[in-house]
């Protein structure tokens, strides 16, 4: 899923092509995109954009009239943009964007049609959208530090919730903890005050990094390769290969449709942590620590 470097680079590149320009019409392809019904979508056609804005992980578009064109990508929802008046007949393709300029198309890779579109009227209906996360980037300590106390999860947990930090998700966390050195099951509410500023301080370094990273790749262009796994990363994606930072090999958790990549010798002392699958499975071989580890 497109997290806050992503969907910080996905406006900055569309800022300069659609704001101060009119939209000319929505090509909706997939009935299961828009999910609302008043306004009609049709009310957007002819007003011209005035923002983009990020919401948590989701891209809004203010338009005239008090319109707000809401986009949430989810896990594989991507943005291009192409010439005026582009195609959008492929499977892969949910809709049109068409702009005088250039029509901004979205597409979702797989079966599963999870990205979804929102027509709003007014800054109310727009902040019922928002999860309410701390913006990290603009957070005091002190306030960082509340909300990660105020429910009791794993730091993996806690960071990836979007009621409790905007942005974050799966792959960015896994990075953060490793450039914090913390195992991602930590307790919240049993994280010493001096490993909390190092997470603070990881958590910004790393979203500042990455956007700036991604930022200085575009050049100019459009993002056309979000992805949550680049080879340039710590930890994350990385199962099996050796962690930057001291080259023992990263290991994972896996559950649902996620996993959880971390560095057993900088993160978690040494030892492997369960995989709820495969541990059960091999029980007593299940390896305990890197001395157990056969590599």
């Amino acid at each position: 899923m497109p997290e806050l470097p992503d969907i910080a680079v996905y406006i900055e590149a569309l800022e300069p092509r659609i704001v101060g320009k009119r939209l000319e019409g929505a090509r909706v392809r997939s009935p299961f995109l828009l999910r609302t019904f008043d306004p009609p979508l049709s009310a957007a056609a002819g007003k011209v954009v005035r923002e983009v804005r990020r919401v948590g992980k989701r891209i809004a578009m203010g338009l005239e009239e008090d319109l707000w064109l809401v986009l949430h990508l989810m896990v594989a929802g991507r943005l291009h943009w192409k010439a005026p008046g582009a195609k959008a007949g492929g499977k892969v393709h949910l809709a049109a964007f068409d702009f005088e300029t250039g029509t901004l198309l979205l597409t979702e890779a797989g079966t599963k049609r999870r990205a979804s579109l929102y027509l709003l009227r007014g800054e109310p209906a727009l902040k019922d959208h928002d999860p309410g996360g701390l913006e990290v980037l603009s957070a005091r300590f002190e306030d960082f530090l509340a909300v990660l106390r105020r429910e009791n999860h794993t730091l993996k947990r806690s960071l990836t919730d979007p009621k409790l930090f905007s942005g974050i998700g799966n792959a960015y966390s896994d990075e953060i903890l490793h450039r914090a050195k913390l195992s991602p099951l930590t307790l919240s509410r049993k994280l010493p005050e001096a490993d909390a500023v190092r997470l603070f301080e990881a958590v910004r370094a790393v979203i500042v990094e990455w956007t700036d990273r991604l930022r200085d790749d575009l050049a100019g262009g459009f993002p056309e390769k979000v992805t949550a796994f680049r080879p340039e990363m710590a930890v994350h994606g990385r199962y099996g290969e050796p962690c930057p930072a001291c080259a023992a090999p990263v290991q994972r958790i896996r559950y649902a449709d996620n996993e959880t990549n971390y560095c057993p010798r900088c993160q978690t002392g040494g030892r492997i942590l369960a995989d709820r699958s495969l541990s059960r499975l091999l029980k007593d071989d299940w390896p305990r620590s890197l001395d157990e580890l056969e590599v």
